[in-house]
């Protein structure tokens, strides 16, 4: 009876920690190579191949050595190389990041490779765990299957919890370096005391000091994380992202997961950063007739992160505009407040996805911006006609969409899928590239209008006294960079959305061209 109790708490334990172990396997890996799907099919890929290698050691290895001491050492042996792999990944890691922040590509695919190889140890392991438990239960062949079903039933209970522990909450908490550790302990610990429960105590003692390692390590041995760029004055996990703040020269930038990308910036006196935030400003004014930036009032920010388009709006139209945004991130809302100035009175800010969120406002809007993006991925979710049905019911009469999306040097295919997908839904759709950058910016309006719309309005402001400078800088920035409108590409829906794809195909051929640029 003991032995069968035994038998179900390893079960437990190790499924759990093979789910954990992934789960934490894809943070640590997005947070230095990305968290496209590539990085995740990779992940999982070669996790299940170390699996399948483990299922067939462990049914040879139980039938030659059907004994629990075995069983239970090779599960020490499991969780113990769990907490060796972000030691001996650190400066593998550290050199991955200096890869990425010069897109060194041969680098960083070699980086990725090893890391991914350091798993092998630990995921084999726990692969032998479900077949030598059965070996070990089975004392009648009347019962295989019975017996074969409760452990899997048991292993697959643990591997769900194992699910969401990493994610909700020990990343947020202690970080991506000591969830490993911390999973590694509980499968040390478990194994540990099974052992001597049902082996002895001697045997236990020989183990003795794996947790005490890991117990050091966990206290001394493992900071939060690799990454030290110049200027940093702040680093968090959250359960979504990897967040590093970077003050230089008086402006702080809000980086995340790779940290190829800007995605805020601050200054305490300064409000034009020659980036896509700036060019929000203009989407009112593809309207026709004397649009006034007074006529302003409201605007909903799908991707707020730390709120620079917010209070460039602010600053441009008055405090008079009600601006809703939603950022499902809440540690980046923390970050804006603290470090990036997001204390708009105005600014109403919402702690859920963009697409939810706008579906369950009750508001209508003038101007809704979609910058919910990680360089250069959007989320498919947010690329579909469906998406852009939803936008245009929220938007008044005289409303704009504006979207952020990236592309690369000479590769528009991102670019022509969404104007494609937004003419589907909106009768007028405008291109324009951010200058210096890889972002381009589509506006799209609820009437027809006409571009030579832009250019009265921007010439009447400019005759204006009170008008924003940065407002004009907006207005012509697009004026001058407008772009051809291509249609013909396929149109994205909920159903079908290769947002990946493309985006992906991408980042092959800017790597290979040799095109190197620092991307917003």
């Amino acid at each position: 009876m003991i032995k069968q109790r035994s038998l179900i708490i390893a079960v437990f334990f190790s499924g759990l920690t093979s789910l954990a172990l992934e789960m934490v396997a894809s943070r640590l890996l997005g947070n230095y190579f990305g968290a496209s799907n590539l990085v995740w099919a990779s992940i999982i890929g070669l996790i299940m191949l170390y699996l399948t290698a483990g299922y067939f050691l462990g049914g040879i290895w139980a039938d030659r050595s059907p004994k629990p001491r075995t069983f239970f050492q090779i599960l020490l042996w499991a969780g113990f190389s769990i907490a060796l792999v972000p030691l001996v990944g650190r400066p593998l890691l550290a050199f991955a990041a200096d890869a990425f922040d010069h897109l060194e590509m041969g680098v960083l695919f070699g980086s990725f490779v090893v890391m991914l190889i350091l798993f092998v140890v630990p995921v084999v392991l726990l692969g032998t765990a479900s077949p030598f438990a059965i070996r070990l239960a089975i004392t009648d062949a009347s019962h295989v299957g019975a017996i074969s079903g409760r452990l899997y039933a048991i292993s697959t209970l643990g591997s769900f919890i194992g699910t969401f522990l990493p994610v909700l909450l020990l990343v947020p908490t202690i970080g991506t370096f000591r969830t490993f550790l911390t999973i590694s302990a509980i499968l040390v610990v478990v194994a540990w005391v099974v052992l001597a429960v049902t082996c002895g105590r001697k045997w236990a003692l020989i183990y003795a000091w794996m947790p005490l390692v890991i117990a050091v390590l966990f206290v001394l041995g493992v900071r939060g994380t690799d990454k030290a760029p110049e200027g940093m004055v702040y680093e968090t996990e959250s359960a979504y992202n990897y967040i590093q703040v970077i003050q230089q020269n008086g402006f702080a930038e809000l980086r995340l997961n790779e940290g190829q990308g800007v995605h805020s910036i601050y200054h305490p006196t300064e409000l034009n950063f020659k980036g896509p935030w700036e060019q929000v400003l203009a989407a009112p004014f593809f309207n026709a007739g004397a649009v006034r930036p007074e006529d302003v009032h409201s605007m909903a920010i799908v991707g707020l992160a730390a709120g620079t388009t917010a209070r460039d709006a602010t600053a441009v139209f008055g405090s008079q505009i009600q601006i809703d945004g939603y950022e499902i991130d809440p540690e980046i809302v923390r970050v804006g407040r603290e470090y990036f100035g997001m204390t708009e009175p105005n600014l109403s800010v919402f702690v859920e996805d963009g697409r939810w969120g706008l579906a369950h406002s009750p508001r209508k809007y003038q101007v809704i911006s979609v910058d919910a993006y990680r360089p250069p991925y959007i989320p498919a979710h947010m690329t579909t006609r469906e998406f852009f049905q939803l936008a245009r019911a929220h938007l008044t009469d005289d409303g704009v969409l504006v979207i952020n999306v990236g592309r690369a040097a000479g590769d528009r295919r991102l670019v022509d899928a969404m104007s494609s997908t937004i003419g589907s839904v909106f009768p007028s759709v405008y291109v324009m590239d951010v200058p210096d950058t890889f972002n381009s910016i589509l506006y799209a309006t609820v009437q027809p209008t006409q571009l030579s719309n832009l250019r009265a309005n921007t010439q009447a402001l400019i005759f204006v006294p009170k008008t924003h400078p940065l407002l004009l800088y907006s207005l012509q920035t697009a004026l001058n960079h407008m772009q051809p409108v291509k249609r013909g590409a396929q149109v994205f829906t909920d159903d079908q959305s290769p947002i990946e794809w493309i985006t992906n195909s991408m980042i092959f051929d800017f790597f290979v061209s040799g095109n190197v640029e620092n991307l917003q």
